[in-house]
């Protein structure tokens, strides 16, 4: 059984705070603002995750109310979204996701990104595809103001072991 996710997240840009991208540091002038690291790329992938998997949303697992999340890495709630597609049976097949920005250049960064997600996700770097756009400065992010990112993700529901000694049929 395979199934699909699609996630969406948009952070204002503040001074002040770094600007962390599908868990890369990319040096700017400005940084997202949000609870944890506000790195929207993961946030969108890990709510695709969850929702292929009808296990919620981002929110529902990491509520910004909790002090625990306050500047956590976007990186290690993945690792804790990935924890739980494993318990439940679910392997991700492959991921595409686009950053919408007009600035930064988002293509410097783009490898280290695919190699980040890979990573967490026990993916080869061809099964991520990051790409970036910008919105020819129409918008809040064409005006500079914030930064959104859209995930799409397949599942690859898990067959359960045989019998002990005996591969399932």
């Amino acid at each position: 059984m395979n199934r699909v996710g699609i996630g969406y997240d948009l952070h204002r840009l503040v001074e002040n705070r770094p600007l962390m991208l599908g868990g890369v540091e990319i040096m700017h002038h400005l940084g997202l603002e949000g609870h944890s690291d506000a790195d929207v790329l993961l946030h969108a992938l890990c709510d695709a995750l969850l929702g292929a998997a009808g296990l919620g949303d981002i929110g529902y697992h990491f509520p910004s109310g909790d002090e625990g999340y306050r500047n956590i890495s976007s990186l290690v709630l993945l690792k804790e979204v990935k924890n739980k597609l494993d318990r439940e049976g679910w392997k991700p097949g492959n991921v595409d996701a686009v950053i919408i920005a007009q600035a930064p250049s988002m293509a410097p960064h783009i490898e280290a990104m695919r190699e980040k997600i890979a990573s967490v996700l026990n993916l080869s770097r061809c099964q991520v595809s990051v790409k970036a756009t910008t919105t020819e400065r129409l918008g809040v992010c064409g005006r500079e103001e914030g930064i959104a990112a859209e995930a799409v993700v397949l599942l690859e529901k898990l067959e359960p072991p045989g019998p002990a000694g005996h591969e399932a049929v």
